[in-house]
């Protein structure tokens, strides 16, 4: 039997968005180097070889990049609300590991926001300490996240459910 003061109330993971998956990945750059190939030809033809190298420099630089942006996808940020605690764990895209843990009775959530643009920041306030919370997000994602949080914060104040 699962003690009551353990069970989550609110429970998710947080991931970067990344709106180009590995299929489409695969596809753009398939494009791109034969783009680049084709281009380098006439250079070459012509005796202006050393263009091809340029052309090549950007196929490995785009490469690249898309790692870098893939590797930093794997970072994560998960939260969890019980009817005891608050926590918030950080993974970086190296595996690193960082907790955060408060209580609900005395957590409170601010949120900044622009009028044009939306919640800009969730901070979760405690005891003078500040912690920024699903900065992954986007305006509209972040202000469903808090009136998500919001709510399972108010019922983990009300205390667990023991029937």
């Amino acid at each position: 039997m699962v003690d009551p003061c353990d069970e989550p109330i609110f429970q998710t993971r947080i991931t970067p968005h990344r709106s180009l998956d590995a299929r489409g990945f695969r596809l753009l750059f398939a494009l791109f180097a034969a783009c680049c190939i084709a281009s380098s030809i006439p250079f070459v033809v012509l005796g202006a070889w050393p263009v091809a190298g340029f052309f090549g420099l950007d196929i490995a630089l785009l490469y690249g990049a898309f790692r870098l942006s893939y590797r930093a996808a794997r970072a994560y940020e998960d939260v969890t609300v019980t009817p005891m605690e608050l926590s918030v764990a950080r993974v970086n895209a190296a595996g690193r590991r960082r907790e955060w843990r408060f209580s609900p009775g005395f957590v409170r959530l601010e949120r900044e926001e622009i009028e044009e643009f939306g919640v800009t920041r969730l901070d979760l306030v405690s005891r003078g300490r500040r912690l920024e919370v699903a900065a992954a997000l986007g305006p509209q994602a972040r202000a469903d996240f808090a009136r998500d949080l919001s709510g399972a914060l108010a019922q983990a104040r009300r205390g667990p459910r023991f029937s």
